[in-house]
């Protein structure tokens, strides 16, 4: 287990934002190392209760320790994706707010075990629960070719995509990829264009890890299901940390405050749309003095809505 610390992004904004009250029950999307849970805890009172999800081992290890000692709080070793279903088991229906924070910890980047960095080398893993499922290197040793030349260009966004899938079937005929550092070399490698301050294989990890973890279909169930469980008057905070996140929040906040679609020209009244949310506010990004503290911040969006309608 790694003893790295962790940075609870957009802290005061979050909590500020998600209108905490003393009696209520809340979400911690993602506990990491339970920032945002503690700091939610402080400002519950005796009846308050929160639950925090995550799947990662070494979290919900975190997690339990805190469950010993603050009655109010539980800790789920489960997806924020099957936040309404984890919560019924629970007995809980509703909640007074949801704060998903959608980023890798810094304890799971800095852990090379993890495999998640392309800047130490550990075994070629990226799960967010390394105790099942696929690990990166089985990935991308049986993928095929074109669905890794898709992977790497859609959840990547990376423009040499092909050329980067191809170098890697080359290789992998020779000898399957097993570590970190034999991946993020073979893709430096097939990159003509490294850019100032970014290494040449971060968009290609980035685009692994999300494909293995499913975050992407996870985010979307997950925005839908906690829409579900909140309270009329109840918040939806989220941050997201790369724009394929970011576009999904704010594509659903902008659907689901627009309210139901009609034929144009049809006389439509408030009441018919059905409106199930309002904007907060615009997107909300960490402040100077905190990216002074913690420079991975700085790619952090934060969006809040609140429910107006069940």
């Amino acid at each position: 287990m790694t003893n790295s610390p962790h940075y609870s992004v957009l802290l005061r904004e979050s909590l500020s934002s998600l209108c905490v009250e003393a009696s209520g029950i809340y979400v911690d999307g993602t506990f990491g190392r339970g920032g945002h849970s503690r700091a939610i805890l402080q400002m519950l009172g005796a009846e308050g209760r929160l639950f925090a999800f995550d799947k990662d081992p070494e979290a919900v290890a975190v997690g339990r320790e805190l469950e010993k000692e603050d009655k109010r709080f539980s800790m789920l070793h489960a997806s924020f994706a099957d936040v309404r279903k984890s919560l019924s088991e629970e007995g809980i229906e509703r909640v007074n707010g949801v704060l998903l924070d959608l980023g890798v910890s810094s304890p799971q980047l800095d852990s090379a075990e993890r495999g998640f960095s392309f800047m130490q080398d550990g075994p070629l893993d990226m799960r967010m629960d390394n105790s099942s499922g696929m690990s990166a290197a089985d990935w991308i040793n049986n993928v095929e070719e074109s669905e890794m030349i898709r992977v790497f260009r859609e959840y990547g966004e990376e423009r040499f995509a092909r050329r980067m899938a191809s170098a890697v079937v080359r290789e992998r005929k020779e000898k399957p990829f097993s570590r970190t550092a034999e991946l993020a070399k073979v893709i430096s490698e097939a990159n003509p264009a490294w850019e100032k301050g970014k290494h040449p294989a971060t968009r290609v990890f980035q685009a692994i890890r999300i494909c293995i973890n499913s975050e992407l279909q996870d985010l979307q169930k997950a925005l839908t299901e906690s829409l579900a469980v909140v309270l009329v008057g109840g918040r939806m905070v989220v941050i997201s940390f790369h724009s394929l996140e970011d576009r999904i929040v704010k594509r659903f906040f902008r659907d689901q405050s627009k309210g139901k679609a009609f034929p144009p020209g049809m006389p439509v009244t408030e009441e018919m749309l059905e409106k199930k949310i309002i904007l907060k506010s615009k997107a909300i990004k960490a402040s100077a003095d905190e990216l002074k503290e913690n420079i991975r911040s700085r790619s952090a969006v934060m969006r809040v809505a609140e429910k107006i309608c069940d």
